[in-house]
């Protein structure tokens, strides 16, 4: 079967799927299980056992809700027969050669008859390709489809075997002891007994070919014919790849690059490379797989369909993200960082944007090594020491990294290449450990930047860039963290304490024996060996802190004050810019998510996994870089802080995950005022992960969510940090009459202190009021309620004048711009008269008449007797019958500042109607000096009105057009 229609087969069947509930992973069972076979025939108990083993997913898959299965997940990279010299060479940006287009094979046509390869042999094949482009997966999937019967069903037995695994090994064994001890119900099969030829319908699979160092020379691998002869498992896999033992099977290979050679081309029938993704339609495939495939997480699923076209419309730009989503590892992270963006789920485990990272390096590099040289054994063999592939990363494409960040460059020359990759490389294993990295690994992090005219760069002008900007951030960060960035000073001084404290121990040993004889004083002078270490000790943590200053610097850098919040930065760099693009693009780009990675690695979870790729960062310096962190953060805090630099100081807190320090920083934090700050599920998660960690008594003066796009279902992600606040602005939202039995229940938690809630401009609706009005009674912490601009209504006016005698510390309620007649607002104000502590009610924007507005500033008077001889102040205009409203000001700055986004006409209308207040007021004032500050105030509102005007043409134009 070709791979585009297996490709739309499971296309369909994952449509299928959405459609259907999703059975759970401990019901599901596949094809194989439920056909008739003998469970004891040891073929049918190695599928079983194979489809176990190969359907496990890593851990990293598990933060897509860890219940997908391999066949959901699976879209077929492109594969080529292409022989060793056709394959590409680095650097190269496309994964496809220029020339004429290769037609794309399947698994099945590689195992096709070779003309030139004897018919009783079995075809040994070998499938190769760079870091991230698919190898394991597709080995993963092939198994999986032998086991149902789906791919390659010529061979009877499959056998895969792990390299990594073999090359473990140091105890001779033969082949049978091999396979028997991998798969033991496979111990006497006949398969395998070299007898006759049933050998051929057998299929050795040997993934990661390279770590096994293979030795092809006669002297040094002897042949050997009998499959229960005991050798070590190198000759074994020679003499299987020789076709002396057991000729007649097949063999699958895969191996990186770099190693394509390690085999002789006389024993491959055939060479196959793995590109990765070709095209934008196999991405699309893949991304749908992913995203679309999920569980009810409170996430409609036409916004996923829509993620989903803004990602490919971002792909067919052909920018740097379609560049990097050739590999499907960096499909995979897109995929994992778009789940994390908009998926996120209160309920689920704490996941981070560094541990994605970090994960996604694991599952790329998790146990590769570069060797490191040649070490003589005992038994005079040689042994080759090995040396972790993700440190190499770290010390030559890190050090690029880090040195782009500290300049602010994305793009780099060969040059600058060869001189932080290549570095000084002085012998010859250096010189092999750097061609292998450059073959197999730069290629992963470093693409060809487009050229802006279209044309082919010249080959001394052609600069590279990472595949995926937030990479740059990420290694640079790990650069630092891992301390690989000290001076010659440093790293003299680490080598001398070393030295220093070796001799000293023997020194010690050497004084303690002789103090018994003689004096110890002869023998001060050894004393001063133990103040070098002391010395160093002192240069390492101060090393630390400058990490921790560093962190602090970049996370508060004044040029970066005006740019979106970090969070915002990464999505659109996966979705792309839509609208008006900016004429000029700074070249020296702001790295914001660089000090957010630095604190993130030092996280405990991202260091355990840090540890399995070959890097080591101490607890002792984590507990230095965060002592020092927590005093130059708490000095940033003390100036004020835009709401996105604020959100990103969120970010770094959650990513830190340490809930101490995130309680000492808070504890200098009284306000948090986010406003304008596009608000999703992950932020509002932030966000009250954050606050969650202060205790329980911890209560912000403010916090300021007032246009953050905040709707029901993010209101129920804020709870917890609700509950550590005072002042709650809500305004300017979509919260509608749902939020308010969630605001109500708020109100009635004995945990929580509310003392001000603003809900202006928010569709809350008579019912919704009706709704939060009745929590009114019981709450006793409220103070200032504004219910402006919701929908209030003579109903709901009525209904509060109705309550409020049983909230007795209310003290300022604001209703304006809901639509209350005169009546209703009598009523109010009445109430609020004999209420005993509300001093202030707002009533402007209301269809209010000069009768009424006149009647409510005489309610508002204490009276002489009766009553409670208060005086409430009514707000209704910017004049008070002839006088002035001492409130004008206050008045026409909420107009002002609302006016764009309210009913013009409404707001003109009541300008229009301040205007012949203040008019008359004016000409009922007899002193000159009233009357100009009459006319102050008519300025204001004409300004107003003016403002409104220059608003408002514009889009009378556009409609024009």
């Amino acid at each position: 079967m070709s791979s585009l229609p297996r490709q739309l087969k499971v296309l369909r069947w994952s449509w299928r799927r959405r459609v259907a509930a999703l059975p759970p992973p401990a019901v599901y069972t596949r094809a194989l299980c439920s056909r008739s076979h003998d469970p004891a025939d040891p073929i049918e108990v190695h599928k079983r056992k194979l489809e176990l083993w190969f359907s496990h997913l890593p851990q990293e898959e598990k933060q897509f809700g860890g219940y997908f299965l391999p066949e959901t997940m699976h879209v077929d990279p492109l594969i080529l027969e292409r022989e060793p010299a056709e394959k590409r060479t680095p650097l190269i940006p496309s994964p496809l050669l220029q020339g004429p287009p290769v037609p794309a094979c399947t698994m099945e046509q590689l195992f096709e008859p070779v003309a030139d390869w004897g018919g009783a042999r079995g075809l040994n094949v070998m499938l190769y390709g760079a870091v991230g482009t698919g190898k394991t997966t597709v080995v993963r999937k092939l198994v999986l489809d032998w086991c149902a019967g789906a791919a390659l069903t010529q061979f009877k037995l499959l056998v895969p075997f792990s390299c990594e695994d073999l090359s473990q090994l140091t105890r001779a064994s033969s082949l049978r002891d091999l396979v028997g001890r991998k798969y033991l119900h496979l111990r006497r099969i006949p398969l395998l007994s070299g007898e006759g030829d049933q050998a051929k319908e057998v299929l050795f699979l040997f993934n990661g070919i390279e770590k096994m160092k293979l030795d092809f020379r006669i002297g040094n691998t002897e042949l050997c014919s009998d499959p229960s002869e005991a050798l070590p498992s190198g000759a074994v896999v020679v003499n299987l790849l020789r076709k002396y033992l057991l000729p007649e099977a097949s063999i699958l290979v895969t191996t990186r690059l770099s190693a394509v050679e390690s085999i002789p081309q006389k024993y491959v029938a055939r060479y196959a490379q793995i590109c990765g993704f070709d095209s934008a339609e196999r991405q699309r495939a893949y991304f749908t797989s992913r995203l679309l495939q999920q569980p009810s997480t409170g996430v409609a699923q036409p916004n996923r369909e829509a993620l989903i076209e803004l990602l490919y419309l971002n792909l067919q730009r052909e920018s740097r993200l379609a560049q990097a989503c050739f590999l499907p590892a960096y499909c995979w992270l897109t995929c994992a960082t778009l789940h994390f963006l908009h998926f996120t789920d209160a309920q689920a485990p704490i996941r981070t944007f560094t541990g994605i990272y970090t994960s996604f390096l694991r599952l790329n590099f998790g146990g590769e090594v570069l060797g490191a040289g040649a070490a003589a054994r005992a038994d005079g063999s040689v042994q080759e020491r090995q040396g972790s592939l993700m440190l190499y990363v770290v010390r030559t494409v890190g050090k690029l990294a880090f040195d782009g960040v500290t300049n602010k460059r994305t793009s780099f020359s060969e040059s600058e290449l060869e001189q932080w990759v290549g570095g000084k490389t002085k012998t010859d294993e250096e010189l092999r450990q750097l061609a292998v990295f450059r073959t197999d690994v730069l290629d992963f992090f470093l693409v060809p930047c487009p050229s802006k005219d279209g044309q082919e760069q010249d080959a001394d002008e052609r600069r590279y860039t990472f595949a995926v900007p937030a990479m740059q951030e990420y290694l640079a960060a790990l650069y630092v963290v891992l301390g690989e960035n000290k001076t010659a000073v440093e790293k003299l001084t680490r080598q001398v304490s070393v030295a220093i404290g070796q001799v000293n121990e023997e020194v010690g040993s050497m004084v303690a024996v002789l103090s018994k004889f003689i004096p110890l004083r002869i023998f001060a002078v050894f004393n001063l060996l133990q103040l070098f270490p002391k010395l160093y000790e002192r240069i390492h943590t101060h090393n630390q802190g400058r990490i921790a200053r560093t962190l602090a610097s970049e996370m508060f850098r004044n040029e970066d004050s005006f740019n979106e919040d970090v969070l915002d930065q990464v999505e659109q760099g996966l979705l792309g810019l839509h609208g008006p693009q900016p004429e000029k693009q700074d070249e020296r780009q702001p790295f914001e998510l660089y000090p957010i990675f630095m604190g993130g690695l030092l996280h405990y979870d991202n260091r355990v996994l840090l540890q399995q790729l070959g890097c080591s960062i101490k607890s002792t310096t984590v507990s230095q870089i965060t002592r020092a962190l927590r005093k130059y953060l708490v000095r940033e805090l003390n100036k004020p802080q835009p709401p996105e630099e604020l959100m990103d100081l969120l970010v770094l807190l959650y990513e830190f995950q340490n809930p101490r320090l995130t309680a000492e920083i808070l504890s200098t934090i009284r306000t948090i005022r986010l406003c304008n700050v596009r608000m999703t599920p992950l932020k509002c998660f932030v966000l009250s992960s954050v606050l969650s960690c202060s205790p329980a008594s911890y209560r912000l003066e403010e916090l300021n969510l007032s246009s953050c796009y905040l709707t029901h279902d993010l209101l129920e992600m804020l709870w917890p940090a609700f509950r550590h606040t005072h002042n709650l602005n809500l305004q300017f939202n979509s919260l509608g009459p749902d939020s308010c039995i969630f605001l109500s229940d708020l109100l009635l938690d004995p945990k929580s202190d509310i003392r001000s809630l603003q809900l202006c401009d928010n569709p809350l609706q008579e019912s919704g009021v009706r709704t939060l009005l009745e929590a009114l009674p019981q709450d006793q912490s409220l103070r200032h309620l504004s219910l402006m601009h919701t929908g209030l209504g003579d109903a709901g006016a009525r209904q509060l004048a109705s309550i409020l005698h049983h909230h007795a510390r209310l003290q300022e309620l604001n209703v304006a711009y809901n639509n209350i007649g005169d009546s209703a607002a009598l009523t109010l104000v009445d109430a609020c008269r004999e209420h005993p502590n509300i001093h202030t009610v707002h009533l402007y924007l209301n269809p209010l008449s000069n009768v009424g507005k006149q009647s409510l500033y005489v309610r508002g008077v204490p009276t002489d007797h009766g009553g409670t001889g208060r005086r409430v102040q009514v707000l209704a205009s910017v004049t008070e019958g002839s006088d002035l409203s001492e409130s004008w000001h206050p008045i026409l700055s909420v107009i002002t500042e609302n006016a764009s986004t309210w009913d013009p006409k409404r707001v003109r209308e009541q300008l229009e109607v301040f205007l012949r207040d203040l008019e008359w007021g004016r000409q009922q004032q007899p002193s000159w000096w009233k009357r100009m500050h009459f006319r102050k105030v008519e300025k204001g509102v004409r300004q107003v009105l003016q403002r409104m005007d220059k608003d408002t043409a514009p889009k009378s134009r556009r409609n024009a057009k």
